[in-house]
């Protein structure tokens, strides 16, 4: 490429730089840096030309221009020559000084130019900017920046030159008026002073190490003076911040004697500042500064400052900060770095001013006062270390403050002394005390938490910081080792430290196995030298308690068992081995649960069963006994936690249990009688476990302390009661009574088995019994509890059989008396399921139960359950659902209970005759329950049937007959009880019969699938599962039971619920269907009854018997009748269909009726046409009303199961109809006056069907199907909705194609009489039915029942003779049909090739639509059959269809181009990279075309597109490229379009350079798409080109053309394809 041609691509690039979209303009900027990097001199040359020549370009284009060259030239800049740089320096120089106005983005563009100059050619751009600087004249503005921006980019170049600038700038000083310039003046000292320092910093590096400071000093200070007695006076705010940063680093510039002098003046006047500014952080860091350099120079000027200089540091400290303001944030840091100053300099003076601020009330003082101590804590630790004490000491009003600022403020205070040393000193202890006393802080009362964007530190709450600070001062901070250890432990067991046991544990935790590795001297803990510390055994019982709610405060849990487990030398020596082995067991299972999922019961039962072997293997009853006293000691510390309380009352059951001194243990249990703090029921609770817990080893001392506080005075209610319970009312009683009958139940459910039974009466039932009269249900309810416990160990006992129970009655009386107590309707108390539970128990003990008494007893817990009101849903109370579920539970284990008393079918008779009211009951509810516990019971029955000698089940009929029209309840759980409870009375009668428990009936075993029939909603599903029900009982039933059952269901016809009513008629049909013969002599009964229910019964199912006139008719003049009701109007009343259906009850006759409605259906015309209106308008096509009226009455008859065989018979006939009656009725209308009917709606009389025309064929068709056993053919059809489509005019063609589909698929054997008589119909007169046929028979082909059938010659026949129909639908369906062929027959293709072959070449050239559908299908036709035909077939075509399909490719409808691309990828892939060189130039002239649609608008296409490359790849002959389309363009996998593009671009010029040429110009064309994504693509592909393109390939390109044609691009009305325009031509310097 000539420099004329770089020349040429950079002027088309800035001629695009006036473009309005800021993305176009960035790229332009990029391809033009893009040049630079390549070409810089030249572009800088065409840039500086172009901004000379266009002097009237407006300032934002020039701007961007320059920022270009500023890209290039900043890393390019070395490549300059002389004169290069000197030209660029003055146009960079005169741009930025062409206005006087300040226009920031131009100027700072021109100055970034000559900064990034300067970093080569310092000494010119200096030059040119001193010769900016005119005597006695004001510098531009831009000037200044530019000197300023070089001082920072390149110091050790400017900071020689700073003399002379000065001298320059200085005079003029006093003529700055404006502020603007004031301030650049202040910028470029700034920039000066601080060049100067970092020159001054690296002498040894410095090009001129002999400068020194006062070099400038002289100059600097006369700045100082203008701009501090002068310009820091402004009343421009801006000017003054701008002076003050100035004047920082100046300081340091500044002789010493200078500063000096200036310091009383200087700082303030810096102070005065904070007054007027909100925005500080520059005084601040100024004022850093300026105190660095003041005591840098040893000012004694600093220690007269300093009160007012602290004043004011303090006074912007306690500024409240804003997480959201950085200069906030920064201020703070300065402020605190001014500090930082003055406490290395002047400590006690900066002490003796902050510490008595910490004495202040005021929020924000105290709490900027404590970040500075901090500060200074961590910041000046070597001065500070002999102001410990005096800064402790100061602490002790912040450790009083409640303020949540405060205690933040504190803790970190805190946080920094224990890093250096102040812990360890005298009063250390309290900041320890204090930090815990935060842990302990409960999370209801912090503050809100911050949202998850809150970056600020300080919005934690109290407690989390203060657990952070623990935790890393235990972990991280050495020298706090021993501070901590083991004063923490100290904070284990009082109360008001619960809160923070979680940090606690885990921090004890770290510092004891620091400890153990030091050894076990230095671990183990010195009691006597500790007395403020808790002993073990009050460690052990506070961890081991709140370890029972283990998930409380962040997992206190497993943070107590870990360090319990670390500190068992310090419990018991014998205890390390087992607890190293258990804790990690109970850790692992916390690990596996959740709060939520953890069973609680379980888990403590693990944490007992650990105390137990804990016990057992200390095995010292004086440590066991001390550990009982200690748990006894901490019961108060958790009255206001029930739960660890009461697990705690089992901890001293367990301990007590374990312990062989009788006396602790009576004194032990006499303390928790008296203390116990009756009012609360989980303390009775808890009580009561105690001692159950403890009855296990010590029964008797457990019942004799029981006995003598029964004896007290309390139970007489006397004056004179004992001390502790002298001021408890009446109901406080009650409430020990509660307590104590509870104890009594856990010691009976608890003690050891041998030993309860002798007790039982004589010690604790007599003390339960003589409170049943209790009015109050707390205590009664405690009564029932107890009494089920002490019931439930009588049955658990070994020795239950022989035990006589002689108070059974009197317990059953009372819990039944407790039962009818509670109200009918509601469930508030678990008073009933305790006492139905009790009965359960008591029933299975002797003596036996009377039979008045089970009778009363099964009738009182019924009324009890069943009358309450329906269950509570989950949303409604799960406490209430879950006791409602308990209760029915209670009340199923009692009456199983009962039955298993009296195991014959007369006890199973009784149980049943007490449910059947309720499973009669109208409210569905009640049926529900007795049909669940009916269906319970059953089983029950059958599981425990032992049947000894063939016995009849006499009563199996009445029983079925009560439950088999509940299959067809209302509620879908009643019908599922009531199929179960059919099914085991079935296996019931199996069993009497003889047969074995484990046989399983085949019939019976149906009853279980049809289960799910019986939810559905649907009533035909329901009662045609109800049918197979009596069917399975009718084959099931002895015959001696059958007339029993059949009464029984003649009683259900007048049910009162309707569904039940229904399924009775339903199976006494059934059973009279399929028994009938063996009643006989039954039958005048049978009739009678029937009659009278009949007449009682009023619903529609009993009238059907009217239709057997009109069949007894029919059978003697069918087609008289047939006649008379096609007379009938339409539409169809529901009398006339049922007549009509009646018509069908018998095949012979079906098939008569159905042949007359044919002939009757084909006599007339299907339709009529008229003109409604205008003459001009297509006419309306009507129907007739004779094959309408057919059509009608053959649905009708078909409708009826029985006509099956008489349609498997006329099944062809029907078929062909009925396809050719739908196909010429699409959009027909109806007669004019059944329009009016219609419109004015259908009587309730009428039948509820469509009569449209078509919808009535289309129903009749599917009729038909399902008559004749083709019911998938139909269902098939309703999943596809094919139904549907053959209604409408749109979808009629697809709707045939899946009946044809369906046909095949499901009906095959079929096809050949119906293909038969479809034979004649391509001639047919009506355009639609040839079309339809058609389409049926172009999909046969899609299947191999065609071969299969031997149908295949017949239908290409059928299809050949179609080829020329004047209809293009039926043209275009012959050609899809052909296609099939490659689907269904694919092995019969090769046979059909040439054919075939020439059909599909045929339609590609149909009429003279270019978009010609015919085209199409040829092409989706061709791309699915070139994988089957013969190669030579194909050969000779395929150049000439690669042709013709090419232009396809750029169609303006996507179909088209979608399947010619598809098409391209499969010619491709039949040649299998062994194609023809002439087809392969047809390969190599697709690709550009094909990789531009990738970005095709239409998904489809692009997908196509995918395809076809990753077909083309073998016929390429480069693996690489192949290997790159099957990576990138797998269907599925997101595409990148830019890099797949990039690497393609890169494979084709290193294997095809020679088409470089041939692709620039196919992208040319694109260039004019009319698609904005390809027109895009396109600039692209050709940037990537000639990216990977070679210089020996320049000749193939045509550069001028390419320019050009991308210059049209640049202004195309789409910004993407101007970007992409731009990023093109930055490329072709690619060529250079």
């Amino acid at each position: 490429m000539t420099e004329s041609s770089i020349k040429k691509l950079a002027s088309t690039l800035l001629d695009a730089i006036t473009d309005k979209d800021p993305v176009v303009q960035e790229q332009v900027c990029s391809a033009l840096c893009s040049l630079g990097e390549v070409r810089p001199v030249e572009t800088l040359c065409t840039c500086e030309e172009y901004l000379r020549q266009h002097d009237k370009l407006a300032h934002p284009y020039r701007a961007a221009v320059l920022r270009a060259m500023e890209r290039v030239l900043s890393s390019r800049a070395s490549e300059l020559d002389k004169d290069t740089a000197s030209t660029i320096i003055l146009l960079a120089s005169s741009e930025m000084t062409k206005t006087k106005d300040l226009v920031w983005d131009w100027q700072q563009a021109a100055s970034g130019v000559l900064v990034a100059v300067g970093r080569q050619f310092i000494s010119k751009v200096m030059e040119e900017l001193l010769r900016k600087l005119h005597p006695g004249t004001l510098p531009h503005c831009a000037v200044l920046h530019t000197l300023a921006s070089l001082s920072v980019a390149n110091a050790f170049g400017v900071v020689p030159f700073l003399p002379s600038v000065l001298s320059s700038l200085l005079p003029v000083l006093g003529m700055a008026k404006q502020d603007t310039v004031r301030m650049a003046f202040c910028s470029a000292l700034q920039r000066f002073s601080e060049g100067a320092l970092e020159y001054l910093a690296n002498l040894d590096r410095a090009p001129d190490p002999t400068v020194r400071k006062d070099a400038f000093a002289t100059d600097i200070f006369s700045a100082y003076d203008v701009l501090f007695h002068q310009w820091l006076q402004s009343r421009e705010a801006k000017l003054r911040l701008a002076v003050v940063e100035a004047l920082g680093p100046m300081s340091h510039l500044l002789p010493s004697e200078r500063l000096e002098e200036q310091l009383p003046k200087l700082l303030p006047g810096i102070l005065a500042l904070y007054k007027k500014h909100s925005e500080t952080f520059y005084l601040s860091k100024s004022l850093g500064q300026i105190l660095e350099a003041a005591v840098s120079v040893s000012s004694r000027t600093l220690e007269t400052q300093l009160d007012a200089l602290l004043a004011a540091l303090h006074s912007q400290i306690c500024v409240p900060v804003e997480s959201s303001s950085p200069l906030v944030m920064s201020n703070q840091k300065e402020v605190l770095r001014c500090f930082t100053v003055l406490a290395c300099s002047l400590p006690d003076r900066l002490l003796a001013f902050l510490l008595p601020r910490l004495d202040t009330s005021n929020e924000r003082t105290r709490v900027g006062t404590l970040q500075v101590v901090r500060h200074v804590i961590n910041s000046a630790a070597a001065q500070m270390e002999d102001k410990k004490p005096f800064i402790l000491s100061s602490m002790r009003l912040p450790l009083l403050d409640t303020n949540s600022k405060v205690k933040r403020a504190v803790v970190q205070v805190i946080s920094a002394m224990a890093h250096h040393g102040y812990l360890e000193q005298p009063g250390g202890e309290v900041m320890i005390e204090y930090i815990v006393q935060q842990c302990a802080l409960p999370p209801e009362q912090e503050p809100e938490k911050p949202g998850p964007s809150s970056k600020d530190p300080r919005a934690d709450s109290v407690r989390a910081i203060s657990v952070r600070t623990l935790y890393l001062v235990s972990t991280t901070v050495d020298r706090m080792s021993h501070v901590l250890w083991p004063y923490l432990l100290q904070f284990l067991t009082p109360v008001r430290f619960t809160g923070a046991l979680t940090p606690l544990c885990r921090s004890l935790v770290h510092l004891a196995q620091k400890r153990q590795e030091a050894g076990a001297d230095a671990f183990l803990i010195q009691y006597d030298a500790h007395a403020s510390l808790p002993s073990p055994y009050a460690v052990t019982a506070r961890l081991l308690v709140v370890s029972s709610s283990p998930y409380l405060g962040d997992g206190r849990g497993v943070a107590a068992l870990r360090l319990l487990s670390v500190l068992h030398p310090n419990i018991h020596p014998l205890l390390g081995q087992h607890w190293e082995t258990t804790v990690p067991l109970l850790l692992g299972y916390l690990d596996e649960h959740t709060e939520e999922t953890l069973p609680q019961e379980e888990w403590e039962e693990k944490l007992l069963m650990f105390l137990r072997d804990t016990l057992a293997i200390v095995s010292d009853n004086a440590w066991i006994c001390q550990l009982s006293l200690e748990l006894c000691r901490q019961l108060p510390c958790y009255d206001e936690t029930p739960q660890e309380k009461n697990f705690l009352y089992k901890c001293i059951g367990t301990t007590l249990g374990a312990a062989s001194s009788k006396e602790v243990v009576r004194k032990h249990l006499q303390e928790l009688l008296e203390t116990a703090r009756y009012q609360e029921e989980a303390e009775r609770e808890g009580l009561a476990c105690c001692f159950g817990i403890c009855a296990i080893s010590h029964l008797e001392d457990t019942l004799a302390q029981l006995e003598d506080f029964v004896r007290s005075e309390v139970f007489r209610k006397s004056i004179g009661i004992l001390n502790i319970f002298k001021d408890r009312s009446e109901n406080e009683v009650e409430k020990v009574k509660s307590a104590l009958i509870l104890c009594y139940g856990h010691v009976a459910a608890r003690a050891p088995q041998e030993l309860v039974l002798a007790k039982v009466e004589s010690d604790i039932l007599r003390n339960i019994c003589q409170h049943f009269n209790t009015k109050d249900p707390a205590l009664k309810l405690c009564l029932v509890q107890s009494v089920c416990m002490v019931s439930r160990a009588i049955c658990s006992s070994t020795q239950a059989g022989s035990f006589h129970f002689t108070r059974k009655a009197e317990l059953v009386a009372q819990m039944m008396e407790f039962i009818r107590a509670e109200p009918p309707d509601s469930l508030r108390t678990p008073i009933r399921k305790k006492a139905m539970l009790t009965c359960t128990y008591l029933v299975s003990v002797e003596p036996a139960l009377d039979e008045q008494a089970r009778a009363d007893v099964i009738r009182g817990c019924l009324h009890s359950v069943m009358a309450l009101l329906p269950e509570p849903k989950e949303e409604d109370g799960g406490c209430q659902k879950s006791l409602y579920l308990e209760t029915l539970h209670a009340l199923e284990g009692l009456l199983t209970s009962l039955l298993q008393r009296n195991m014959t079918p007369q006890g199973l008779q009784i149980m049943i005759e007490h449910l059947s009211p309720w499973i009669k009951s109208p409210r569905g509810h009640e049926r529900a329950r007795a049909l669940g516990l009916s269906a319970l019971l059953l089983r029950h029955f059958l599981e425990q049937l032992r049947v000894s000698a063939l016995v009849p089940f006499h009563n199996l009929g009445l029983l079925v007959g009560l439950f088999s029209p509940r299959c067809a309840d209302l509620w879908p759980a009643t019908r599922q009880e009531a199929v179960d409870c059919v099914y085991s009375l079935l296996y019931l009668q199996l069993g009497y019969e003889g047969f074995s428990r484990d046989y399983r009936d085949d019939v019976a075993e149906r009853l279980l699938s049809l289960k799910d029939g019986l939810v559905h909603p649907d009533p035909t599903i329901l009662f045609h599962t109800c049918h197979s029900i009596g069917q399975i009982i009718a084959k099931r039933l002895p015959p001696d039971q059958l007339i029993s059952l059949l009464l029984t269901m003649f009683e259900a016809l007048g049910d009162p619920e309707k569904n039940c009513s229904r399924a009775a008629t339903v199976m006494i049909n059934c059973l009279l269907q399929e028994r009938g013969g063996v009643l006989q002599e039954k039958v005048p009964e049978i009739v009678s009854v029937l009659r009278s229910k009949l007449q009682e019964a009023q619903g529609e199912h009993v009238l059907p018997a009217a239709q057997h006139s009109v069949y007894l008719l029919a059978t003697q003049h069918c087609a008289a009748v047939v006649s008379s009701l096609l007379g009938s109007p339409l539409p169809l009343d529901s009398h006339t269909s049922m007549l009509w259906r009646a018509l069908a009850v018998e095949p012979r006759l079906a098939a008569q009726v159905l042949g007359l409605l044919l002939e009757k259906m084909s006599r007339d015309v299907p339709f009529k046409e008229s003109r409604a209106f205008l003459l001009g308008r297509t006419p309306d096509r009507v129907a007739t009303l004779l094959p309408l009226s057919a059509t009608c009455a053959l649905f009708e008859v078909l409708s009826t199961p029985a006509a099956g065989p008489a349609v498997l018979e006329l099944y062809p006939q029907l078929f062909v109809a009925l396809l050719l009656r739908v196909s010429c009725t699409v959009g027909v209308l109806l007669p004019r006056n059944l329009q009016t009917q219609e419109r004015r709606g259908a009587s309730p009389a009428l039948a509820a069907r469509n009569l449209e025309p078509c919808s009535s064929a289309v129903d009749t068709l599917r009729a038909v199907l399902l008559r004749s056993g083709s019911e998938d053919v139909a269902q098939r059809m309703d999943l596809e909705g094919g139904w549907e489509l053959l209604r409408t005019s749109a979808g009629h063609e697809e709707g045939a194609t899946r009946l044809a589909r369906a046909m095949a698929e499901h009906a095959g054997p079929r096809l050949p009489l119906v293909l038969k008589t479809l034979a004649c119909t391509h001639s047919s007169a009506y355009e639609n039915q040839r079309v339809t046929t058609t389409a049926f028979l172009a999909e046969l082909l899609n299947s191999n029942v065609a071969n299969d059938l031997m149908l295949l010659d017949s239908l290409l026949e059928s299809l050949a003779a179609r080829q020329k129909d004047t209809c293009a639908s039926v043209r275009r369906l012959v050609l899809r049909g052909l296609a099939n062929l490659a689907s269904g027959c694919p092995d019969k293709v090769r046979a059909h090739g040439p054919q075939l072959l020439t059909a599909m070449i045929g339609g590609l050239d149909d009429g003279d639509n270019p978009h010609s559908p015919v085209a199409l299908e040829a092409m989706l036709g061709l791309a699915r059959l070139v994988h089957l035909v013969e190669a030579w077939d194909l050969r000779s075509g395929l150049l000439h269809v690669a042709i013709r399909i090419r232009p396809f490719f750029d169609s303006e409808k996507m179909e088209f181009r979608t399947a010619s691309i598809r098409l391209f990828g499969h010619l491709n892939q039949v040649c299998h990279g062994d194609c023809e060189d002439v087809f392969l130039d047809q390969v190599v002239g697709g690709l550009a075309p094909l990789l531009l649609h990738l970005q095709d608008p239409q998904a489809a296409v692009a997908s196509a597109c995918r395809f076809a490359l990753r077909m083309c790849g073998p016929n390429l002959a480069c693996e690489d490229l192949s290997a790159a389309f099957q990576k990138h363009l797998q269907e599925g996998r997101a595409l990148h379009f830019g890099e797949f593009l990039n690497t393609t671009c890169k494979h084709l010029m290193h294997h095809f350079p020679d088409l470089l040429g041939r692709l620039l110009t196919t992208c040319l064309f694109y260039f004019k798409s009319s698609w904005e994504d390809v027109r895009a693509a396109a600039p692209l592909f050709t940037g990537f080109l000639v990216l990977h393109a070679e210089p020996r390939q320049q000749p193939q390109v045509d550069l001028d053309q390419l320019i050009s044609a991308l210059q049209i691009l640049l202004k195309d009305p789409a910004p993407e394809v101007r970007t992409r325009a731009a990023e093109a031509l930055g490329r072709l310097v690619k060529l250079a």
